[in-house]
């Protein structure tokens, strides 16, 4: 039997407060919320997902770093660090 694809969704900085830092702009979604719909969809596919979050960039770039030869792809919500991140430029 052949191990599922694992796609890497990866959340940065804040997101962990969705659903509850201004929610009339950022929604009533939770992360929680965000994370099982993608476990639904990534099963309807045989994909694993490995979800996770953090607001520390480096933690964004070690991750990548030591998942990059275990996954078959990632997705990444780099929150404030998609205008700022040369680091997670280079990481990805």
């Amino acid at each position: 039997m052949t191990a599922a694809a694992t796609i890497l969704v990866l959340n940065g900085p804040n997101l962990n407060m969705l659903g509850v830092r201004e929610p009339e702009i950022y929604g009533r979604e939770t992360l929680a919320d965000i994370e099982a719909t993608c476990r639904s969809h990534g099963s309807k596919y045989s994909f694993a997902i490995d979800f996770r979050q953090t607001n520390i960039e480096g933690e964004l770039v070690k991750w990548i770093q030591e998942m990059r030869e275990r996954i078959s792809g990632v997705i990444i919500n780099a929150a404030a660090y998609t205008h700022t991140s040369v680091a997670l430029l280079d990481a990805l």
